[in-house]
């Protein structure tokens, strides 16, 4: 007997994604079906290239339909990606950007930059088209941690505005105030001028179509962060911290901010950066040596993921202030920790679209 497409669909509908709860096919996950003879293949289209279940899900459409259908069928699955977004249809701002991802903190000095800088390569890597805008005002870090100390971005003057062209490494395209300002001078701007910079950063340049646009935030809950959420639509927010109380602290006051019912900008979770120190001649070993697992606990307690723990070895250091992320090397354990944190904003971002309100720009009245 033939083969048909709705057997097929049939048997696929036994194959659930399982974040969304929902089967592949109502999810329309399943495009290109073609059948000849026992000879059956399709493309799945996952909701991110970063997905961390694609291998499972390959597999069990293939076990759906050699179990429903015919156990010697030879089921050819392309595995394929269309990254998600959530944004209102008449939404403007950065139209070809799908989602805007804010990393935040309470306090400076828990690796926020660092992260955001390997979360966008680590995303880079697994596929996706990434940005990565240094918004961190007042201490950039973008130049430094890629190598792009003397790099000046294209500027150009286009019916009366002001256009900037984003400067692409590692598959990234980047951006940061440090590409316009003397790296040995200190910038002493009022909030007002910060924010006004920071709405060009983001406003007139030309990011293009990108997947995630990655956005490192200063530390604290200002006016650089009321700047970013009145003025594109920020798909979530991710806040880093350290297991350590004191940063903690911050870190609450940090979610408080967008949890608030007058900005209400989803958080997709706690980054928990410095989580142990592993000697690099000793990577079995770890000493918690800012407390254990703050930031797990944290997240337990408000009711929101953990997105990751990334250990403190000297190699992540090394590598920003070499210019290279530590995500560009996939030997160290340290990349690969990234790479599972990627993967978990990613899916994060994926639920969100699926399951919250389309994604809006903030209106603070006064």
């Amino acid at each position: 007997m033939e083969i048909t497409k709705d057997q097929v669909l049939n048997a696929l509908r036994n194959v659930q994604d399982p974040d969304l709860h929902k089967d592949v096919v109502s999810l329309g996950m399943i495009e290109d079906i073609s059948i000849e003879g026992n000879n059956i293949g399709f493309k799945l289209v996952l909701t991110t290239p970063a997905c961390p279940l694609k291998d499972k899900m390959k597999k069990d459409c293939i076990q759906a339909i050699q179990s429903r259908i015919d156990p010697y069928a030879v089921v050819n699955v392309e595995v394929t990606s269309r990254t998600t977004s959530h944004r209102k249809a008449d939404d403007s701002m950065l139209k070809g950007v799908k989602n805007i991802i804010a990393i935040v903190s309470g306090k400076g000095g828990v690796g926020k930059s660092t992260v955001a800088a390997n979360l966008a390569v680590s995303l880079a890597r697994l596929g996706a088209k990434v940005g990565l805008l240094d918004a961190d005002i007042y201490g950039p870090s973008v130049p430094l941690m890629f190598d792009l100390m003397d790099a000046r971005p294209t500027v150009i003057e286009e019916n009366g505005q002001t256009i900037i062209t984003p400067i692409e490494k590692y598959g990234i395209k980047l951006l940061s105030i440090g590409f316009f300002v003397d790296p040995a001078k200190a910038l002493v701007w009022r909030g007002p001028m910060a924010s006004s910079y920071l709405t060009q950063l983001l406003t007139g340049s030309t990011w293009g179509d990108l997947d995630y646009l990655v956005i490192d935030m200063p530390p604290g809950t200002g006016d650089i962060h009321l700047t970013l959420v009145q003025n594109v639509p920020v798909t979530g927010a991710a806040i880093v911290t350290t297991p350590q109380e004191v940063a903690l602290a911050d870190a609450r006051k940090a979610y408080g901010m967008f949890a608030t019912d007058s900005i209400k900008v989803p958080v997709l979770g706690i980054i928990e950066n410095m989580a142990w120190f592993t000697p690099e001649e000793l990577p079995e070993n770890k000493y918690y040596i800012f407390g254990r697992e703050g930031g797990k606990r944290y997240a337990e307690e408000i009711g929101i993921p953990l997105l990751g723990q990334i250990p403190l070895v000297q190699g992540i250091c090394e590598s920003g202030d070499n210019g290279s992320p530590i995500s560009m090397n996939e030997s160290s354990p340290v990349a690969v920790a990234f790479r599972k944190l990627a993967e978990t904003v990613a899916q994060q971002v994926a639920i969100r679209n699926a399951t919250m309100e389309a994604t809006r720009v903030v209106e603070i009245k006064s």
